[in-house]
């Protein structure tokens, strides 16, 4: 016969065995109507997930996860190195450091605290000589007062010339929107002429045309022809000291207003032509003679 020792530490293992998590559902009762426990028997039943469900569950947040790690890897492209640069963009960089470096200095009137600040109205009353705008104006009115048939012919060409440098200028202006090396608002004259960014100086390439163009188009003596040429440099530097343009904007200013020169003096319009567009122009022209 078992002692009641033995029986009652038998009675303790069977308790502690059924108590255990995966015997849990036999220490409880069936309820009435064969159903077991809620979370077991009598909750609903969950439709079994397949394979591919699963694995789309278990890729979405990676995917997320992933997106979001390549948006942050990914650098602006200015922050971007190139490993191997060629030598034509190592000297264009240097150039146009050394371009940016020497307009920033050479702009001593860039402001009334600069180094030449008390020059800065000499130096901008010098520019304005070179405006698109003082330039059309001053060509319609002596246009107006021209009596001979050869002043109209040689007004009307050098009109239509500063009219295509203002419209070329402006377009590649534009096209380039390439900022000062000191950041200026534009006057109201140089919104007019819509001479807002830096690359090229409409400045010196009117200067360049208007000066070319009066010495191939005028008899002019000797300390004249020097004087026009030293005013369409001044004009150009100018804009440099002012701080509106770089060295390559002025330079290139006067390559493309030598152009203009080149351009007009290969579509030069007849005195007979420049007559009928004055006629136009003054409502005087009929077609019928």
């Amino acid at each position: 016969m078992p002692s009641a020792n033995n029986v009652r530490s038998r009675a303790r293992e069977r308790n502690s065995i059924l108590s255990r998590p995966e015997f849990m559902s036999l220490n409880h009762q069936p309820l009435r109507g064969g159903c077991g426990p809620p979370e077991t028997r009598c909750g609903p039943k969950r439709a079994p997930q397949t394979k591919h469900q699963a694995i789309q569950k278990s890729e979405e947040p990676t995917d997320g996860g992933s997106k979001d790690r390549r948006e942050s890897t990914k650098m602006p492209e200015e922050d971007c190195m190139q490993l191997n640069p060629s030598f034509k963009g190592i000297a264009m960089n240097s150039l146009l450091a050394i371009d940016i470096c020497l307009s920033k200095r050479m702009g001593v009137c860039a402001s009334t605290s600069s180094s030449w600040g008390g020059c800065r109205s000499m130096v901008a009353l010098l520019a304005l000589t070179g405006h698109g705008i003082t330039w059309i104006i001053g060509t319609i009115v002596c246009l107006t007062r021209s009596n001979t048939l050869a002043g109209q012919e040689v007004l009307v060409n050098l009109l239509l010339a500063l009219i295509l440098d203002v419209m070329t200028v402006a377009g590649v202006q534009r096209l380039v929107k390439r900022r000062g090396p000191w950041e200026m608002t534009p006057g109201f004259l140089d919104c007019v002429a819509m001479d807002v960014y830096s690359f090229p100086a409409a400045h010196a390439s009117r200067a360049a045309m208007v000066s070319k163009f009066l010495l191939s188009h005028l008899v002019l003596a000797v300390p004249l022809r020097i004087l026009l040429v030293l005013w369409a440099f001044l004009v150009g530097m100018s804009r440099v000291l002012l701080g509106k343009h770089h060295l390559t904007d002025m330079v290139c200013g006067f390559a493309l207003g030598m152009f203009h020169f080149s351009l007009m003096e290969t579509v030069w319009l007849s005195s007979n032509t420049c007559q009928t567009l004055i006629s136009i122009s003054t409502l005087s022209w009929s077609p019928f003679y």
